[in-house]
Parts: C-alpha cells; sequence; structure tokens
C-alpha cells in the first residue's frame, strides 16, 4: 500500500469506528478515552479507585471533563507487575463493571488480554474490549468479541506479558509495526471481528525503549494506512521523561506535546489519564489544523 506524502491528510479520510453501543466517525473531532485503573501498582494511580464508589466517582469526574468513552483495567501493565490470573483480574474489575455501565452514559472498555475476563465484561455491557497483546496472549479473545458485536483494540507488544517491557531490535520501526499489527487484524477478521470495529495502536511504551517509543510515534502515517484508527496511549509514560528525567507527576506538558503531534500524523483515538487537559488541547490542535477556509470573492453575497 503506498505510504501518504502529507500525514495531516489522514485526518480528513473518512473513516468509521464501531462499538457495542454506537459508532465513531471521521472526519470529525478525536476521541478521548479516559483510564480508570482498577489496580493496587499502576504506575500513576494505583490503589486509588479500587473501591467501586471510587471508581464511579472518578469515571463521572472524567465524564464532566469530556471523555467520549471509559477504559476500566485490573492487571497492571507497568513494569515488573505481577501477572494475575483471570480470577484475580476479575475480582478487581467485576464489583465495579456492572455499576459503571449503569451509571456512566458513556461506553465501558474492558482493558485486558484475557478472554474469560472479556467475556465476563461483555456480560455485563460493555461496549469494548482493548488487548494490549494484540490478540498475542489469547487469540480466543477476538471470538468473543465478535460474538458480542463489541469494539476491539489491537495494541503492538511482543512477548509473553512477564516480558511485555523489554525492548526489542527492530529493523525499520514503522514498518514493523504495521506489518505486526497487519497480521493481527487479518486475525481478528478470520475470527469474525469486522474490519470497521478494530482500531490500532502502536504500543508506546511496549517492548520498545523511549527512541523506539518516539519511533512508533512517527510511524503512525504507516499504521494508519492499513485503514484503521489508530489509538494511542502517551499519558505519563516513561519515554516522556527520558531526556529530562521527569517523575510520573511531571509528564503532563510533554504528554500533550506528545498527543498534539500524533494527532497531526493520524492518531484519531487517545487514551489518557488527564481528560480534561487532553481534550482541550486536542480541541485547539484540531482548529488551527483544520484547512482555512477560501476567501470570499470581491463582491460576493455571504
Amino acid at each position: 500500500m503506498p505510504q501518504r506524502e502529507h500525514s495531516t491528510d489522514l485526518r480528513r479520510e473518512p473513516l468509521t469506528f464501531r462499538h457495542r453501543t454506537g459508532v465513531w466517525e471521521w472526519p470529525g473531532r478525536a476521541r478521548v478515552v479516559g483510564i480508570l485503573n482498577l489496580t493496587p501498582d499502576s504506575f500513576s494511580d494505583g490503589g486509588r479507585y479500587l473501591a467501586p464508589d471510587a471508581a464511579i466517582a472518578r469515571a463521572e469526574a472524567m465524564a464532566a471533563e469530556g471523555a467520549d468513552a471509559i477504559d476500566v483495567g485490573g492487571q497492571s501493565t507497568r513494569p515488573g507487575a505481577t501477572v494475575l490470573g483471570a480470577e484475580e483480574e476479575w475480582a478487581r474489575v467485576g464489583p465495579a463493571l456492572a455499576p459503571l455501565v449503569k451509571r456512566i452514559s458513556l461506553p465501558i472498555s474492558i482493558d485486558t488480554y484475557s478472554s474469560l475476563v472479556a467475556r465476563r465484561a461483555l456480560d455485563e455491557g460493555v461496549a469494548m474490549v482493548n488487548d494490549v497483546s494484540g490478540l498475542g496472549v489469547d487469540p480466543e479473545l477476538a471470538e468473543v468479541t465478535a460474538r458480542a458485536g463489541a469494539g476491539l483494540v489491537l495494541m503492538h507488544s511482543l512477548g509473553a506479558p512477564d516480558r511485555i517491557h523489554v525492548s526489542r531490535a527492530y529493523a525499520d520501526m514503522a514498518r514493523d509495526v504495521s506489518a505486526l499489527l497487519g497480521e493481527r487484524l487479518r486475525l481478528a477478521e478470520s475470527r469474525g471481528v469486522p474490519r470497521e470495529r478494530i482500531a490500532l495502536d502502536p504500543g508506546i511504551g511496549f517492548s520498545k525503549n523511549a527512541e523506539q517509543s518516539l519511533e512508533a510515534l512517527r510511524g503512525i502515517p504507516r499504521l494508519a494506512a492499513l485503514g484503521r484508527p489508530v489509538y494511542v496511549g502517551l499519558s505519563r509514560k516513561s519515554f516522556l521523561g527520558a531526556r529530562n528525567g521527569e517523575p510520573v507527576e511531571g509528564r503532563l506538558a510533554a504528554g500533550l506535546g506528545a498527543t498534539v503531534a500524533a494527532l497531526a500524523l493520524g492518531a484519531r483515538i487517545f487514551r489518557t489519564h488527564d481528560v480534561r487537559e487532553t481534550v482541550a488541547a486536542l480541541r485547539l490542535a484540531e482548529s488551527l489544523l483544520e484547512p482555512a477556509a477560501e476567501p470570499a470573492e470581491p463582491g460576493a453575497r455571504a
């Protein structure tokens, strides 16, 4: 497939992402997915929202800040995190999911690579599944998603869950990421997930060091050329602080800069802890990136 010369053109090409409760269409505004970690050990907010009441309050706050969906996860994917069994993962997310679906008017996403957890979450009414392994751990997850008519996010990463953060060697980052995700896209389709229900995530910070993560961001146009919306998670990740040593709490400005750059390169869906700030940055960037209106001819009537 030929490469696009102008990455911003990708933002104006017609594209649809269907999930279980609706559809996102482009051209149109970028979508923002708020992160809700129901874990004791996440790198940024571990333990803050474990109780169902706290989780619901946080989801309501993100909805008020402009989120388009809420992504709920019980398996921490920070470096060194303990890999849970499906039952333990479900014990973390299960109590909050039913009330979240009932109380929050936004689509709810489940962040899991387990088909068992995904099936139970879909039974509770979640609208999409976010698989950080890109079907590399449990391909049956695709069939579970297909049967429910849900959306599916496939992320680029390599290796078993306990080695998902080990950086690897790549011959060409953009080519390698798009090649693997192209294979996983076809795998998902072969297991019943319609193409219009799939989004692709380059996996920033997963199986990549800081410089490789930047290369993966630069490769968004090639990934977008697969014809599916590009979904990115940049929020508070270590690559943002690699050059100046910023800790987690000091990475917001760099994250917003990377978000705007990713938008210009063709990303359409953004997963973040910082919903209000991300929405504000994207809306302003969109207004600047839209083509200027043609000037009226002299003497023409408005």
